[in-house]
């Protein structure tokens, strides 16, 4: 009984204990529910104020930030800037006065034309000159007229050049004469070119005219052949278009074996007193509204192979005055069927040459129509010549 009642003792002590334990347990989640429910209340009672801040805050901290990356990049590039030239001030781009190779000092050039230089020809915008420098090298030299004397607009202008010059010796063709170099020396501007030994093709036309040289009607085709091939290079291979804007035979240079190469290419842009002189070489829409295109070109083109063609110069006063002369007799001779009466009578000889001939009279006169939108391009023109013979 003792140990029964013990035990009844101890299991009622052990069970009081443990309620106590719970008890506090229990205090504390009431406490709990009742202060999220206070909460909770204290919540509702004032929601709008609270998402109205809550809201306020985001929104300012959204203007802050973008404010704040606009500050930055603006520094940003402002730094990048401000490096830059100071990197273009501490290593300056070297500004020669005669670029591209062979290198040439305005000294060296300046005793070369000291040392009275041959003349190769003259034109209205500036001479021609065979000059050979101390090393020995032969170059063909052109000094443009003088500028006007030092003004504001002077240096624009020469700045300008400079720029026009430096794109025009990137032109690189067989059948162009590449600017080898330029120097600016005061207001006188010299342009370096290769030299070309034969001479230019008006220089040939004369010689033949006066039986001092032989032209074959197989190395007159192939000069013609070589011109369009100039052209097609300077109006379809180079980006933006250039224009020659000034083909005439003095400007077609005679290299070995007759390979001839287009000179002052792309100066008349550049140089607002440059005169195209000679009004045969110039299509008509040029005197009329000034304006020269890639068919101006085609026009002058076709002049010289009427020239080739016939062995005349189109100034000769058979043709009269006016600048498509020399185009109107070709057209009268073809419709009256008198070609071959145009042909030069040095160069009549084998039929089938003959024959390429008067298939050469076709393609100048449509070269010489009096509507640009008539001429060929310089690429249909490659292929008409081109099928006259095997190139």
């Amino acid at each position: 009984m003792a140990n029964r009642a013990q035990a009844v003792v101890i299991t009622t002590t052990t069970t009081t204990s443990t309620r106590f334990q719970v008890l506090p347990f229990i205090l504390i989640c009431l406490n709990n529910v009742l202060s999220a429910e206070c909460i909770d209340r204290i919540t509702k009672s004032e929601p709008p104020k609270i998402k109205n801040r809550l809201l306020f805050k985001i929104l300012l901290s959204v203007f802050l930030g973008i404010i704040t990356g606009l500050i930055c990049a603006l520094l940003f590039a402002l730094l990048a800037r401000y490096f830059l030239k100071y990197i273009n001030r501490k290593t300056p781009t070297p500004k020669p006065l005669i670029l591209f190779s062979p290198k040439i000092s305005p000294k060296t050039l300046k005793s070369a034309m000291s040392n009275e230089p041959h003349l190769l020809g003259s034109s209205s915008n500036g001479d021609y000159y065979k000059v050979v420098l101390d090393n020995g090298l032969t170059v063909a030299v052109k000094k443009l007229n003088p500028f006007v004397p030092n003004t504001s607009a002077t240096t624009k202008k020469k700045k300008r050049v400079k720029r026009e010059l430096d794109t025009l010796s990137i032109l690189r063709h067989r059948n162009l004469m590449s600017l080898r170099g330029y120097v600016f020396e005061s207001n006188i501007c010299s342009l370096v070119y290769d030299y070309a030994p034969n001479g230019s093709l008006e220089d040939a036309m004369r010689s033949a005219r006066e039986d001092r040289l032989e032209l074959k009607w197989e190395v007159r085709l192939r000069i013609a052949v070589g011109i369009i091939r100039g052209l097609y290079y300077l109006h379809f291979n180079c980006e933006p278009q250039r224009l020659h804007c000034n083909l005439k035979p003095s400007n077609v240079i005679l290299g070995p074996q007759f390979e001839p190469r287009l000179a002052d290419c792309g100066l008349a842009p550049i140089l607002p007193d440059f005169s195209r002189a000679g009004s045969c070489y110039t299509g008509p829409e040029c005197s009329l509204n000034c304006r020269y295109t890639d068919k101006s070109d085609i026009f002058s083109f076709g002049v010289i192979l009427g020239v080739l063609i016939t062995g005349k110069d189109p100034l000769d006063p058979m043709f009269g005055e006016g600048g498509s002369s020399l185009g109107q007799w070709l057209r009268q001779m073809q419709q009256s069927g008198e070609v071959r009466e145009t042909i030069d009578k040095n160069i009549l000889g084998q039929e089938i040459e003959e024959d390429e001939m008067v298939m050469a009279v076709s393609i100048a006169v449509v070269c010489m129509s009096e509507l640009p939108a008539d001429r060929p391009s310089s690429d249909e023109l490659v292929s008409m010549l081109t099928q006259l013979n095997s190139f």
